[in-house]
């Protein structure tokens, strides 16, 4: 081998390198872990130990973890450089955000009344369902439709309006507007991408990850590590609605106050002598639950539940108009939208509109000595549009910063427009008060002492806390979303069941490495213990570049590692097995070395065999997203870096044994003879094979047809969600007792241990909203009441914080209809591409097409047999078989490591009819499939037993995942000895047959 210093010196240097990169991961363990056992020192409530977590971390955050004398690194500098752990392995959210493009396109038109225009919208919202085409394009061609030439686009009711009519003018035809409004749409949706990016990068997680998905108007945002998933869910979707409005002090609706609170006392006295029914009829639209406060005769006026600011001196005049329970404003809102109560309003309050403060406190009821939280209420002076007289998008900049005080607070710069706006809004308004509203809360309402026309002011409260400062920062910072965007996808993992997975991970990595070392061992002896060390290396080549690339580990990436751990091997076995059939060839070692790593020896079949799992792994990580991209990510590292080792470390390691001189056999007294004298007639037994296989492709396709398939939630829509209790519950009880709050029976099923379910439901998952999320959760709370421990409260139920949750939902996952027919048509077009791209590279490498066409029919054999095994047990067995996107990736592993079993076969074929050109066809496929016997029963055996290992001690989520690949890969086996090979011989036999 040439170059040898230059190899030993790369691998070396990468080595260090992959270590150097590896330290930042122990180190910020370090400090975690010190903040873990400061937090859970101090308390056990786990929303409680996450925000002490975050401060420990954050006292820390600049002082210096390491000192290498010339430089150090604090917290944040290591936190940015360490291995990044998952969702599934970390806990967190994972969600594909759709920004709304209908939306923007209302938005662009001024909000036309245009009947076209608007039934357009309609019937392109209607398809979309149903369709994988963008939104645009649906609208597009509904327009046509409808229009029928009668109105164009570019008309003024419109896109041709005022807003746009530097763009667009009423003689362009649609053909030419559509790429201007093209445009608008890339440009608004930019704007959200980068809106949600700001957002997040601030918001405290380790390595966030933030993705446009294509022109889809999808985003794909990662959030490993968040533990407040309500209040991700918030900022994510948060339009953040900021204004400043004039504001009316309590001097000015005191007798506002007076008069209305005699008008719904009286209002109520005349109710109370009513039936009933009539009273709950003519009430439940004003006052929602007020008619059984009337019953009760609990609330018989307004200041029941409203404490009015009544101002007895000029140092009394405030913002704040009143004070209420948080748990009356309902009634408060109630009452004060009444019409009658309407009425009272002068003349210049008349579009006035009642909000409440951004966050309660709380206080100590005299009457009671009980302590409550209230909350102020304010009085805006809106107008007819209910249109604020500066709006957000006038702000520069914001920040968290402290005030005088020294109480957070948000400093905020404005443009020049906002500065014109402001100075004009503080001068009129000097000695009176304004307020900055965000989201309909009311922030801050202060006294303009004087006018402010630098652009520059600030937003606080009282017991605003540094957290709340920075989140309204980040929003205000952002700007606000261009178009509504909501959560079309997302999977929540809880922190518990994350360490679940790392630990269930760990055990089921080292057991197959260590599988995999004993066997390499007691199979090749010394060499053994050569490749063995080559594949330590390997994975420290590979954990080194995932953390310098910023990678994200997940656990099908860890099972994307173990899998590239059995083609390390096979690479090592190719290698070995050549060099050994040199050695019985009487040919010396060093000779039968130089063979074995040569191109005519074992480096073709290495290069093919890996070059065909590489474009797979391409493939799917082209199609793939989430977790499935990371075992792609994860194997496609794999795959380069095992072909790395095993043929320059391995070779290094090899050649400075055998320089040695001493006995170097390639084998143990034991494995001496093992497949030395393989001589099966596999052709003669191909008819057989043929007959066999077809009666397994013939009862899939039954099955597929009539039992179907288990589709996940991936692929059909709905929510899923583990749920764990503290006994062993019965799957059909709990699915019944559902049936009663969901309406439908949902699926429900044990999930690993008895007592832990999963239930999935498509309850409500066409429509969209956050609240409909939490009504779902909260109705699924409400269903497994009985069977929580008492006093679980809903917090306790859902994901997050607690750091080993007993109870509740461990993980769930959310998706919409839409996007799951688009991750169905993802995953056929990935299988479909695959196909195709192995049978051009076959074809490329083999030159007949004949090769190709082997390769393919035992691949569509393959994929068959394994969708038919999953459609005939999964109602059986008791582990998760549903076809989601693992199932996909799964698949298309099996089919890499298929070709790769054909293509060594196939390489040796080729090698035969080269080098025995008087041997028949019959005689060089038989001779080239026993020559290849022992490489692999070797491989095959080796990687089945690491699949067997990740499969009974890995996490519950992912035995279905292994099922797949064992199950693949032991009929992938096969396909290679009596459907690829056979094929050939027939497809080449009737080829000659028409010639002659």
């Amino acid at each position: 081998m040439q170059n040898k210093g230059l190899i030993k010196l790369f691998a070396i240097l990468f080595g260090l390198v992959s270590l150097y990169q590896l330290s930042f991961t122990w180190f910020t363990n370090g400090v975690e872990n010190k903040a873990k056992i400061y937090a859970e020192s101090r308390s056990d409530d786990g929303r409680e130990i996450a925000q002490l977590e975050r401060v420990y971390l954050d006292s820390v955050a600049n002082k210096p973890v390491i000192d290498l004398g010339f430089t150090t690194f604090s917290y944040n500098d290591i936190r940015d450089k360490e291995l990044n752990l998952g969702l599934d392995l970390k806990g967190g959210i994972n969600a594909i955000l759709q920004v709304s493009v209908k939306d923007i396109l209302i938005g662009l038109s001024n909000d036309s009344k245009n009947p076209v225009f608007n039934e357009a919208l309609a019937k392109a919202t209607e398809r979309q369902k149903n369709s994988d085409d963008t939104f645009l394009n649906l609208f597009f061609s509904e327009f046509k439709k409808l229009s029928a030439g009668t109105v164009k686009l570019s008309d003024p009711s419109i896109f041709g309006n005022k807003s746009l009519r530097e763009k667009i003018n009423f003689k362009l035809s649609d053909e030419e507007v559509k790429p201007i409004i093209e445009a608008e749409i890339s440009g608004s949706i930019s704007t959200a991408f980068e809106v949600l990016r700001s957002r997040i990068d601030k918001f405290g997680v380790t390595q966030p990850n933030i993705q446009r998905i294509g022109n889809s108007g999808r985003i794909l945002i990662e959030l490993p590590g968040a533990k407040d998933i309500d209040r991700v869910k918030k900022l994510l979707q948060s339009t953040a609605e900021l204004q400043f409005w004039e504001v009316y002090s309590n001097q000015e609706t005191a007798n506002f106050f007076f008069a209305a609170n005699t008008v719904v006392e009286n209002f109520l006295k005349d109710e109370t002598v009513l039936d009933t029914t009539t009273v709950k009829d003519e009430l439940s639209d004003l006052l929602g639950e007020v008619s059984d406060s009337v019953a009760t005769k609990q609330a018989n006026n307004l200041f029941s539940v409203l404490t009015p600011s009544v101002p007895q001196s000029e140092n009394q005049i405030s913002s704040v108009i009143g004070t209420a329970k948080v748990s009356d404003t309902a009634k408060v809102n109630s009452y004060l939208a009444m019409k009658s109560v309407r009425a009272l309003l002068s003349s210049d309050m008349k579009y006035a509109k009642f909000l409440w403060d951004a966050k309660p406190f709380s206080a100590t009821v005299t009457a009671t000595n009980e302590s409550t939280d209230l909350i102020y209420l304010y009085g805006i002076k809106s107008n007819r549009e209910d249109i604020a007289p500066i709006e957000g998008d006038v702000i520069d900049d914001a920040s968290q910063e402290y005030g005088q005080t020294g109480q957070p607070e948000v400093s905020m710069t404005m443009n020049a427009v906002g500065t014109r706006q402001w100075g004009k809004m503080t001068t009129e308004n000097v000695g009176k008060f304004v307020a900055v509203v965000l989201d309909d809360y009311v922030y801050t309402a202060p006294s303009v002492n004087t006018a402010i026309t630098n652009g520059r002011t600030s937003i606080s409260g009282g017991s605003m806390t540094v957290e709340e400062a920075q989140d309204i920062a980040n929003v205000l910072k952002a700007g606000k979303l261009p178009a509504a965007a909501h959560i079309i996808q997302s999977e929540v993992v809880g922190p518990s069941l994350g360490q679940q997975a790392i630990d269930s991970s760990m055990s089921s990595f080292f057991l197959a490495l260590l599988i995999v070392f004993v066997w390499m061992i007691f199979y090749y002896g010394k060499a053994g213990i050569i490749a063995d060390f080559a594949l330590i290396v390997n994975l420290l080549f590979i954990f080194g570049i995932l953390t310098a690339f910023g990678a994200v580990l997940t656990l099908p990436g860890i099972a994307g590692i173990i899998l590239t751990i059995g083609i390390a091997v096979d690479a090592n076995v190719i290698i070995y097995e050549r060099i050994k059939e040199e050695l019985n060839l009487g040919k010396g070692l060093k000779a039968s070395i130089k063979y074995g790593f040569s191109y005519d020896g074992a480096f073709s079949a290495i290069l093919d065999a890996n070059v065909t799992s590489l474009l797979t792994g391409v493939i799917l990580y082209v199609f793939g997203t989430g977790p499935v991209k990371g075992f792609a990510y994860t194997f496609i590292v794999g795959i380069i870096t095992s072909l790395f080792t095993a043929i320059f470390i391995t070779r290094l390691l090899i050649d400075w044994y055998a320089n040695k001189g001493k006995i170097f056999t390639f084998n143990t007294s034991i494995t001496k003879k093992w497949f030395t004298k393989i001589n099966v007639d596999f052709l003669k037994l191909r008819k057989i094979a043929y007959v066999i296989s077809a009666l397994f492709i013939l009862i899939s396709i039954v099955s597929l047809y009539t039992n179907k398939l288990n589709y996940g939630v991936d692929f059909v829509g709905g929510r899923s969600y583990v749920v764990k209790f503290d006994k062993a519950i019965s799957a059909t009880d709990v699915s019944v007792k559902l049936k009663d709050v969901f309406g439908d029976a949902p699926e429900v099923k044990t999930y690993g241990e008895e007592s832990q379910l999963k239930i999935t439901t498509k309850y409500k998952i066409e429509e969209e909203g956050n609240h409909i999320d939490d009504e779902v959760q909260g109705l699924l709370f409400s269903g497994l009441k009985q069977y929580n421990p008492e006093g679980l409260t809903l917090e306790e139920f859902k994901p997050g914080f607690e750091g080993d949750k007993k109870v509740g939902v461990m993980s769930s996952i959310k998706v919409e209809p839409t996007i799951a027919d688009d991750i169905k048509t993802a995953a056929g077009w990935a299988i479909l591409g695959s196909l195709i791209v192995i049978f051009l590279y076959i074809l490329l490498r083999f030159r007949k097409w004949q090769y190709s066409l082997g390769a393919i029919v035992a691949l569509f054999h393959d994929v068959l047999i394994v969708f038919g095994i999953f459609s005939l047990f999964y109602k059986i067995l008791p582990f998760d078989m549903e076809i989601g996107q693992s199932f996909i990736a799964a698949i298309l592993t099996v089919l890499g490591y298929s070709i790769n079993d054909t293509v060594i076969v196939f390489d040796r074929i080729r090698e035969f009819t080269k080098t025995h050109s008087t041997w028949s066809f019959y005689k060089v496929i038989n001779t080239g499939l026993n020559s290849t016997m022992g490489r692999t029963i070797n491989t095959s055996l080796t990687t089945l037993l690491v699949l067997f290992a990740i499969f009974l001690f890995g996490g519950d989520s992912i035995k279905g995942f292994m099922f797949a690949l064992i199950v693949g890969i032991g009929v992938g086996t096969y396909s290679s000895w009596f459907i690829a090979s056979p094929i050939l011989y027939d497809t080449v036999k009737k080829l000659d047959k028409k010639k002659k």
